[in-house]
């Protein structure tokens, strides 16, 4: 699946009508904080600890080791499955009124729904590999809180297994809301990420942003019928245009898969907005048509590595035009369709490591220390339909580092570009690291630095720099340029606070600074390095599937220009600290 890495990289902007926000889940919320008495809701009882992660049945003897259980030869026999419950009515601080009928009003997650996530079944060889990324699986569910699976007995032939896990509140009717970067955006929508308990998404949402007003209908199915195959229907009405887009795809749901195939097809017309000081330069129509078919192939995962050989087939398409009543375009993009086979190689080192209290507050986290590798290549001729004749290239790279138990570092990288008549279009450069120091079992020192660079970028495109990029003490969309450097370094706090036993409790003291190079549309030229600083409240959502941690940030920029904001207040949920 051939990309040009866009989606992937901050502030430079792949726009849709109908952008995915996190939500907070508002109706446990709710029921939990009616439930509770004046005094608590005001906080004036005692820090509680956060809940234990989820843990299978203990066995009644002690097992053998996973390696011993693999060198025996092992046999899967009977698994069992433990879903509980979002409130644990066994604790006396969640045996209310309120929180049981939370429980009662949820329906809970289907073993079949459970059992489609396993990558074994009864009868085959035990492989603690296959158990762990099975449990990694199922903590990506949204509608999961966490996930483990053991060994309960095991007879000297075959081993019985305990899957164990946790539902969080998957309904969402209500209304969600984001400040950040002075930027402002609001929906209200109804959405269940777990229909029925059978794992599938439904969405309907009427949103606002700072681009345009849309009305979604969304289906996803990760698992049609059972099966490794999932869907994605989108279709979109909006205040500039619409949306209708449908995936289907087997994907290489482990590292041992062996094949993948898929196909995807997308009709989407917007006016596109450009952006300098925070304010719209220009507006454009922009339509879009573009269909993919591809295909993979594996040998599994053999040495700790996983190699996939891919290969596809894509046309997209890009028209653009005035559009009646909105601000004329300084230059009017050139249309533009590209028509390619595409080849490509990924390699995935399998090397994870779990730990709490590091993106996320009380939860189980699955951290990638291997060394990936991806690369992709495709030819796009006059002869297939394209406007001109260009190679196209995609490519990333990113592993995980790691000292004793304090310090880990993540680096990563990409590149896209296309080559026509010796030139590069559209190309972008990125790398980033992240750096994470525990020097205290509630303390986190965090640090990065992101770069990128452009050559020749596609007119609707822009790489700015601003709220959005995580730059908080300034307004969305406020530089723009052809390059971008950005620091961020932060002192996390983790408390065993669990206030409404509803949110893990943490916090942040954080400085950022960034500049841009070279020149926006507009030609306004760089204001050199800006610099923030300021405090956040973090609060994990521990009983709900919709956004893992609420920013509420506080940040004070330092250098301020003409309407600046000294101070901007921010209100966002976001998958990690």
């Amino acid at each position: 699946m051939l990309d040009t890495g866009k989606a992937d990289t901050p502030g430079h902007r792949v726009r849709s009508p109908a952008r995915s926000r996190q939500r907070t889940g508002l109706l446990p919320t709710a029921l939990v904080v009616l439930s509770l008495p004046l005094s608590a809701q005001a906080g004036s009882e005692d820090p509680v600890p956060q809940p234990e992660p989820v843990r299978a049945s203990e066995p009644k003897t002690p097992m053998p080791s996973s390696e011993e259980l693999e060198a025996r030869g092992a046999i899967i026999g009977e698994i069992r499955f433990e879903n509980q419950d979002i409130f644990n009515e066994n604790d006396p601080r969640e045996d209310k009124a309120l929180y049981r009928l939370a429980n009662d009003l949820h329906i809970k997650t289907r073993e079949s729904t459970l059992r489609a996530q396993l990558l074994f079944k009864e009868g085959d060889r035990y492989s603690w590999g296959l158990i762990r990324e099975t449990e990694r699986n199922l903590r990506q569910l949204d509608y999961l809180f966490d996930a483990d699976i053991r060994v309960v007995a095991w007879d000297g032939r075959e081993v019985t297994l305990v899957v164990a896990t946790r539902d969080v509140w998957s309904l969402q009717p209500g209304i969600s809301y984001s400040r950040k970067g002075g930027a402002e955006s609001s929906s209200f929508e109804i959405e269940e990420e777990n229909l029925l308990g059978f794992g599938k998404n439904l969405t309907v949402a009427r949103s606002k942003d700072e681009e345009r007003t849309s009305l979604l209908v969304r289906w996803r199915d990760p698992n049609i019928l059972g099966s490794r195959w999932r869907d994605d229907l989108s279709y979109a009405s909006n205040d500039d245009g619409h949306l209708r887009f449908a995936s289907f795809e087997r994907p290489f749901f482990s590292l041992d898969a062996r094949w993948n195939a898929g196909l995807s097809a997308r009709d989407q017309r917007l006016v596109e907005p450009r952006y300098d000081l925070n304010q719209v330069v220009d507006e454009f129509r922009h339509d879009i048509e573009a269909a993919e078919v591809h295909g993979g192939w594996s040998d599994g995962l053999a040495d700790g590595w996983t190699r996939r050989l891919v290969a596809g087939f894509r046309y997209d398409r890009h028209t653009f035009a005035p559009e009646p009543g909105r601000l004329p375009p300084i230059a009017l993009p050139p249309d533009r369709t590209l028509s390619y086979p595409w080849v490509g190689m990924h390699w995935i080192e399998d090397e994870y490591s779990e730990t709490r209290n590091l993106n996320q507050i009380g939860r189980t986290e699955d951290l990638y220390y291997g060394t990936s590798y991806r690369l992709e290549l495709g030819y796009s001729s006059k002869g297939l339909g394209a406007t001109t004749d260009a190679a196209i290239v995609a490519a990333a790279a990113g592993t995980g580092l790691r000292w004793g138990e304090q310090h880990s570092m993540f680096l990563t990288s990409g590149l896209s570009a296309r080559l026509s008549s010796g030139d590069v279009e559209d190309g972008l450069l990125s790398g980033a690291a992240r750096y994470y120091w525990r020097w205290h079992p509630k303390r986190v020192f965090y640090a990065s630095v992101s770069a990128t660079t452009t050559d020749d970028l596609d007119p609707e495109e822009q790489l700015l720099m601003g709220g959005e990029t995580d730059l908080r003490g300034y307004p969305f969309s406020y530089q723009a340029g052809t390059s971008r450097v950005q620091f961020t370094v932060e002192q996390r706090v983790y408390t065993d606070w669990f206030p409404f036993r509803l949110f893990n409790v943490g916090g942040a003291v954080f400085f950022d600074a960034g500049r841009v190079w070279g020149r926006g549309i507009a030609g306004t030229q760089s204001l050199g390095w800006l610099k923030d600083a300021g405090i956040g409240l973090r609060l994990g959502n521990a009983r709900s599937g919709f956004g893992s941690v609420i920013h509420l940030d506080v940040a004070f920029a330092l250098d301020r220009g003409n309407g600046i904001d000294p101070v901007q207040f921010i209100v966002d949920t976001k998958r990690s600290f």
